[in-house]
Parts: C-alpha cells; structure tokens; sequence
C-alpha cells in the first residue's frame, strides 16, 4: 500500500578530492594502498547472494607491477551462467514487488557508503587493479559512480511521475515495469563507475541482472558488489561471475527469458552480440533492449583562432590522462598551419614533462597500460611509423614491459589524414597530429567527419564564434559528446549525459533519464468509473 509520494530531488555533484600533498585525504589513501597490497584476496563470484568459488583461479597482478599478486578471482565455467540466470529469474518477482522507496534506498546507501566508508578503498582498488592516479580514480570510482546511484535515484523518480492525462469519469495511469527476463550486464577494465552502473541501473529499475566484468576489473568489481550487498541489495537482484566471453553468450543468448544488454566495451563484440540476438529473436519471450557503448576515434580540431595554450592544454590532457585508455580520449587532432609549429613546440614540451611510473607515486601522471595484450597492439601501431617516410615521431614512443606495462605518452605528426593510427582505435596513449591550411577549415570539416566510423567525443577550440557554429552544425553526427574550448573527455552525471552514435553505440546516453527508459516498459491502465450499458450512441437515432 502506498503511504505517500516521497521525494528525491536532483543531488548535487559529489566533489572531487583533491589529494594535495598534506592533506587528509592523500594520507587516508595512502593507507588503503598499503593496507590492499599487504594480504593477496580470494575473489568469489557471487550467485544468489552467495559466495562462489570453483578452484580454478585466476592470478590479478597491478599492471605497473606485474610481480606483485593482489589476489586471485575463481573463474567459473557455463553451469555458473546458468546458475546466476536461474537466481536471478528466482529475485525476480519479489525485486518487481519492492517499493521504490525500498529500492531506492538501496543505492542511495550503496552512494553513501562509496563516499564515506568505502571511499579510499574503492579508489584504492581502482588505482591498484586498473594502474589509474589517485586524481583518475577519484573521478571515476567515487564520485562518478556516486553521481550515477543518486541522479538515476532522482532521474527515475521523475521518470515515474510523468503520467498521462484523464477526461471526466475516468482515470488513466502508466505503470513503468521492468523487463520481463533478466538483463546481462557486460562491463569494461576502464572506468569502475561504468562496471557499477551498468548492472545498477537496470536493477534500480526493477529488473534482475546477472553480471560480467573484464578479467582486468574483477578487483575493483568485487568491491563494488561487497559495498552493494552492505547496502541491502537481496539475494539474485545481481549475480557477479567471471566467465569466458563467449560461453556467456552462448547461454544468455539462447535463453527464452533474456530481456536485455547493457554494454560497454568494443565495436566487434557489440556486433557480435547483435547478430546473434537477432539470429534468436524468434526463442524470446520479448524483443530484447539492446544498449551499447563502444569504440571511439575521438577528435580535437583547432581553428586557425585557436588560443594555442588552451589547445595544448585539451591535447596534453585529453589525449594521456589515463594512458589514454578512455573511450573519449583525443586520438586525432587537426592543427592549422599558422599555429602548428607553436602548437608542436609546447605540446612536445608538456609530454616531456609528464612523469611515468607506479599509482602509489602521486606525482606520476602516466602510469601503465592495461595487460599486456593491449602493450603489444599498442607498440606494434608505434614500431609501424619507421616504415612510413610521412609520419614522424614529435616526442615519445618508448615502450618497456620489464617490470610494468609501460608506454610513454606518443605524439605523431601525420602528413596523410588517412593515416592508420588517424583512423583506427588504439586505446593507448598515442596522439596523431594532422597539419592543414589554415584557409581550408571547411575542407577539414569534411575529413573529420568522414574518416572514422566511430561518433563518441569531439571537440573544436576557436576563438571565432562562426567557425564554432560552423563546426557544431558540420560535425553534428561525428561526436555525441561535443566539447568547445574544452578537451573531448571528462562527461559528468547530469551534466553531460555520455553516449555516441554510428559505429559508437546506441547512444543511449548514461547519466541521464534516457538511459533509464531502456529498462522500462511501460503499460498504460484506463479506469472508467461509470461505464455504458448500451452499445448505441446518439448519432445512431433518427431526428
């Protein structure tokens, strides 16, 4: 029985930490450092609410340490897959029936907790797990999934409120349901507010989800699933495991009462994923959401009015924070020529100046890439520009996996806009420059937009407000984030809903309440309070 209409209204942006020398929060994340890398963990999977351990275990090494062991994951086999779909078809019906209230004030506790008890920790284990600076992890593992639980808190329960007109006599409502299935969330090594949003958000509204992330963040994952479980989350609503890609598929895919996908990871295996569901779409008790964020060839193009500082400045950051492993890092960039030697000179000079090295040295702004598959392709884009006379080096390009994952951040100058590395996704901290004249900015308009298929991130700096609403309306497909004056990297909760078309995904903007209707189906219910008892009407008798 409802008591009442309770009320979330719009949270305001967790604040960012800034772990200044001195301060009280550097030297409480010191401490977590220290304290996760003293013991290795034995990392369960959780099905039903329990944990689960299979013996085949998994060795997590920091990638800017690889000789250090944090701890090992207990890799599960299909029948694990199976058993989280049956617990989490088993939640279903009592998840649907909870309050919103009761709901909601899970992840509101779950926030809560990420901002105080668990703060240090979960930015700790990002930080160790996935090599980010205690800056980066700060953004992503505490307040950006903060922000995630308490706006989509309140962005649901605006969701909920909107409700259809009623004539005389009678009243409509619509009631927004969860899916009818379980949902399979499928997450990246990337960002660790992304691996706790994407099972949240669909649980938040309604619906049970079993759980995926990348080998390379189950140390942060578990984490994130200890401090759902503290909040309150029942037993089934999510089921973390960690299983083979494929054999994932195969079982989810196939099964009558798969209602959905929330992914973020590569263009291919989205695809992948999409065929297959199409291949099955006839075994489906409904059409499955499909909601997806994939890869990205991420652009800054400068105009000849560019402030060469402030270019710079969203070239440096917005290309090498994180190694460039974000989704919406600038891989490409487009320099008119009256300021390129400028531009070249001080960037050249900013990356020199970046230091490389482990997390736990907080004056390190690079630190190591993920594993070392994504070394070996990352090296191999940067060993390829001695056989091209076109392309050169401006600054970096030293690559060392002796003891960590180690590449340092890579300037390429590009006489050719169709060069590889302008074109194809790296994931890594390499930045492909392309010099055009200055007088040809519509010229390069057109190539940006038609040289990648990817349309996540982009930015323009211009000092000229004409050639900024010339670029906004050009570019209008190539990026769904688009940034002026600023780097094309950085979305906040709330403030700019995150999401890409063409070969970028479905665009389906997390952080916002579109997301959310993915999740939902609505059905509309008409009361009438005074119904006829005769089938005429009065246009039906003679005058």
């Amino acid at each position: 029985m409802s008591l009442g209409y309770f009320s979330y209204p719009m949270p305001a942006n967790e604040p960012v930490l800034q772990y200044a020398p001195g301060s009280a929060e550097r030297a409480a994340l010191k401490k977590a450092l220290a304290e996760l890398k003293k013991e290795p963990i034995d990392i369960p999977m959780y099905i039903g609410g329990k944990a689960v351990t299979t013996g085949n275990k998994v060795a997590l090494h920091p990638p800017h340490e690889i000789a250090h062991t944090l701890g090992y994951f207990h890799a599960g086999e299909e029948k694990h897959v199976t058993q989280a779909i049956d617990a989490a078809l088993a939640a279903r019906e009592a998840w649907a029936n909870t309050s919103w209230e009761s709901r909601a004030h899970i992840f509101l506790k779950a926030a809560d907790l990420l901002a105080t008890k668990y703060r240090y920790y979960m930015n700790a284990s990002t930080m160790l797990g996935q090599s980010k600076s205690a800056y980066q992890a700060e953004i992503d593992s505490a307040c950006e999934l903060i922000d995630f639980l308490r706006f989509n808190v309140y962005f649901l329960t605006e969701i909920y409120k909107q409700q259809p007109i009623s004539s005389p006599g009678m009243h409509n409502r619509t009631e927004w349901r969860p899916l009818e299935g379980f949902v399979l969330a499928v997450t990246p090594f990337n960002f660790t507010a992304i691996a706790g949003n994407l099972p949240a958000s669909a649980a938040m509204c309604g619906n049970v989800v079993v759980w995926k992330p990348a080998n390379t963040q189950v140390y942060s994952a578990q984490m994130i699933m200890r401090i759902f479980k503290e909040a309150g989350l029942p037993d089934g609503v999510i089921n973390l495991i960690y299983v083979d890609g494929p054999m994932l598929g195969h079982v989810c895919f196939s099964h009558p009462q798969f209602a959905g996908v929330h992914f973020t990871g590569s263009t291919g295996v989205f695809n992948n994923m999409w065929k297959t569901i199409g291949e099955n779409i006839g075994i489906y008790k409904g059409y499955p959401r499909i909601v997806g964020e994939t890869g990205g060839k991420d652009f800054v193009l400068a105009h000849k009015s560019a402030n060469v500082d402030v270019l710079v400045t969203a070239l440096s950051r917005g290309a090498f924070e994180y190694q460039g492993q974000k989704c919406s890092a600038a891989s490409r960039a487009y320099i008119p020529d009256n300021i390129a030697e400028e531009v070249k000179q001080k960037l050249v000079a900013q990356v020199q100046s970046m230091k490389m090295g482990t997390v736990e040295d907080f004056s390190n702004f690079i630190n190591a890439v993920i594993d070392e598959k994504s070394f070996d392709k990352i090296k191999s884009y940067i060993d390829n520009i001695d056989n091209d006379p076109k392309t050169n080096i401006l600054v970096g390009g030293k690559c060392d996996k002796s003891y960590g994952y180690f590449i340092e951040p890579t300037v390429i100058e590009a006489e050719d806009p169709a060069y590889i590395t302008m074109c194809e996704e790296i994931f890594g901290p390499v930045l492909t420059l392309h010099i055009y004249h200055a007088n040809k900015f519509e010229e390069i308009l057109e190539t940006v937009d038609k040289t990648s298929p990817y349309a996540l991130t982009g930015a323009i700096i211009s000092q000229d407000r004409a050639a900024i609403e010339l670029a906004t309306n050009k570019l209008r497909h190539a990026a769904g984030n688009f940034y002026i004056n600023d780097k094309p990297t950085g979305a906040v909760v709330g403030q700019q809903p995150f999401g890409g078309g063409r070969a970028s995904g479905t665009n389906d903007k997390a952080g916002s309440m579109i997301n959310l209707y993915r999740w939902l189906s609505a059905r509309t219910v008409k009361e009438t309070f005074n119904p006829p008892v005769d089938y005429t009407y009065s246009f039906l008798s003679e005058p």
